[in-house]
């Protein structure tokens, strides 16, 4: 394997439209959503794995989570796992990760990519990273893998490239934000937006210089503490500055600003598993359409459910379509497909009244 290789696993956000089964203090990277028998942090980590050296990939994840990361990942040392002393969005931890790993190889290519994607054709996905490395090993490039739009989705950002480019990997023209139905039919019929799936590719040259041209305050403030990264120096510099970050996607940091960025269309099947509905869309289905992980279950004039339990609980549903059926220790969880976006309104909901004993 390539020892210029590395990796960056984005494991810090909470997954709040998966309650009741990700919650605060155990997020949905950290479980096993589709009942395969790997979390989805562990099929992250074993997917990067193929390509890059395992003690090159590293895990970026809340300090809360840190004792996670340590159960699920036990091949992963302690110089791996960089902690998030507050939450700052991505551009900051990116920063922070890539000047660790600038001071430990300046010849690094990087790929930053979540832990809650769920991508199907492995081989296909390790081909589209080969590639993407190949690309920024010769080019000043920040690269990002576009996924071809299926269908007219308002839940993602879109990425549009230029149409007369014939060479695999287009020159992005511009991000754009997540459309209404309209909007992203349009964008569809052009034939050149993608899906933004937030995997990235560059070389930490190439994206410590964008931070820098085009973040100078992010910049500053992590640069100074560069003598103490990776020594035992560096958890209290980062202990007194990190809360002081601009709380700040990389999307908006140094993507949408740069102007030498490029999206390769990614040829495996993917889904972001971003709520129980795409969780649903990617599962078997039983004979009535009903998606079920874990539960045993008896059915009567009901469809298109999404049913989990813990264990191998019993379930019975007579006259129920298209609802999330999600049972997890105390918390029931009835709620209709159609409306999933409202889980996190109604998880404030529950907070408001309850307190934080369920989420």
């Amino acid at each position: 394997m390539n020892k210029d290789y590395y990796a960056i696993l984005m494991a810090g956000g909470v997954g709040s439209r998966f309650w009741p089964v990700s919650t605060q203090d155990f997020p949905k990277q950290f479980h096993d959503m589709l009942g395969t028998g790997d979390t989805l942090i562990q099929k992250t980590f074993s997917r990067l794995s193929k390509i890059i050296p395992k003690e090159n990939i590293y895990i970026l994840t809340n300090e809360r989570y840190n004792d996670l990361v340590s159960e699920q990942l036990p091949e992963v040392s302690e110089r791996q796992v960089v902690l998030e002393p507050a939450m700052r969005n991505t551009a900051p931890c990116i920063l922070y990760a890539s000047l660790k790993i600038q001071k430990e190889n300046p010849d690094a290519l990087m790929i930053v990519a979540p832990t809650d994607h769920w991508i199907e054709d492995e081989n296909a996905f390790t081909e589209n990273v080969k590639q993407a490395f190949k690309f920024c090993s010769k080019n000043d490039a920040l690269m990002t893998l576009g996924i071809k739009p299926t269908f007219p989705n308002t839940g993602y950002g879109y990425i549009e490239y230029d149409k007369l480019e014939k060479t695999p990997i287009k020159p992005v023209t511009q991000f754009r934000e997540k459309p209404d139905y309209k909007t992203a039919k349009a964008f569809i019929e052009k034939g050149n937006f993608l899906w933004n799936a937030g995997i990235f590719v560059w070389s930490v040259a190439s994206v410590i210089d964008a931070f820098k041209n085009n973040q100078s305050a992010l910049f500053a403030l992590f640069q100074k503490g560069i003598n103490s990264y990776n020594t035992e120096d560096e958890a209290l510099f980062i202990e007194e500055n990190y809360s002081k970050a601009e709380n700040i996607s990389v999307d908006y940091a140094i993507m949408e600003s740069s102007k030498n960025v490029f999206v390769l269309p990614a040829t495996f099947d993917w889904n972001d598993l971003g709520t129980w509905g795409s969780l649903y869309d990617k599962l078997d289905k039983d004979n009535d359409n009903n998606a079920v992980v874990n539960a045993k279950t008896l059915t009567e004039n009901a469809s298109g459910n999404m049913i989990r339990t813990e264990g191998k609980k019993l379930v019975v549903i007579d006259g129920l379509n298209d609802y999330i059926v999600v049972d997890k220790e105390e918390v029931l969880l009835i709620f209709p497909k159609s409306k999933e976006q409202e889980i996190k309104t109604t998880l404030e909901n529950v907070k408001n009244k309850f307190g934080d004993q369920f989420i």
